[in-house]
């Protein structure tokens, strides 16, 4: 089972629903949406329709990052040295709460946890990781963790068997560690580590994603600016369309 879908809504919701399966809010990343609008977006959409979410920035990034310009509410400067890196703090803890109300609310799937590149395996980082995922409560969503620094496949592999996480990658530039389902997130090109946004995947790409699906179920989620266009040009070479048979007319005698 391959499911398809988009990072976020790039066209209307009616018109993703009636689109693609699953859908993965990521806009919860930067600032958590009201309870209330999570609980719209589930009861609005169609039956058997798909949330997955991405965790609230507070969680695994710190302050010092640019996208914590996007908060409703600064973080006061006095506890700037509380948020971020799975830290064992009351603050990280209740954005945790907050993001599992949110997930709880759309009755999303999976939760995935993005850490930046500069969160690399210090012996302080590891001891948090397992203490975060060990306290975690998770409800009924499954834990999906993308790690952007530099870890050591042995070391990923243990933490995700320990505490049942899975690993999300983006499938044409790593392979995730073992586990039951594959979550895979793609971000078109790179520079350097930055993005390139406006990207566009080629038909030979999409086939290496496909055959990267090799679990029984995958998720397979589009972040480019393309996306609604390429996640809809791999729905379609997973499952062609049937071509229409013209039938030529019968000739009068």
């Amino acid at each position: 089972m391959i499911k398809i879908g988009c990072c976020g809504f790039p066209v209307a919701q009616a018109r993703y629903a009636s689109t693609l399966p699953v859908v993965e809010i990521n806009s919860s990343f930067y600032q958590l949406p009201r309870l209330e609008t999570a609980e719209r977006w589930g009861k609005t959409a169609p039956a058997g329709f798909e949330f997955t979410l991405k965790a609230w920035q507070l969680i695994t990034h710190p302050p010092t990052s640019s996208s914590y310009r996007r908060l409703s509410q600064p973080i006061p400067d006095q506890r700037r040295n509380r948020y971020g890196s799975f830290l064992p703090t009351p603050e990280v803890r209740e954005a945790w709460q907050k993001t599992l109300a949110v997930a709880q609310a759309m009755k999303a799937s999976i939760i995935l946890l993005q850490t930046p590149a500069t969160f690399v395996p210090t012996a302080d980082n590891v001891a948090n990781v397992r203490q975060f995922f060990r306290w975690a409560p998770r409800g009924s969503s499954r834990l999906a963790w993308e790690v952007r620094g530099s870890w050591s496949i042995p070391l990923l592999s243990q933490l995700c068997r320990e505490h049942q996480i899975i690993h999300a990658v983006d499938p044409l530039k790593s392979s995730p560690v073992p586990s039951a389902l594959n979550y895979f997130r793609a971000h078109g090109a790179y520079e350097g580590r930055r993005i390139v946004a406006n990207y566009r995947y080629s038909d030979p790409e999409l086939k290496k994603i496909k055959e990267a699906c090799d679990k029984p179920v995958n998720y397979v989620f589009f972040n480019n600016l393309s996306m609604f266009e390429d996640a809809k040009r791999f729905a379609q070479l997973i499952s062609p369309l049937p071509i229409p048979i013209r039938r030529r007319a019968l000739s009068k005698t």
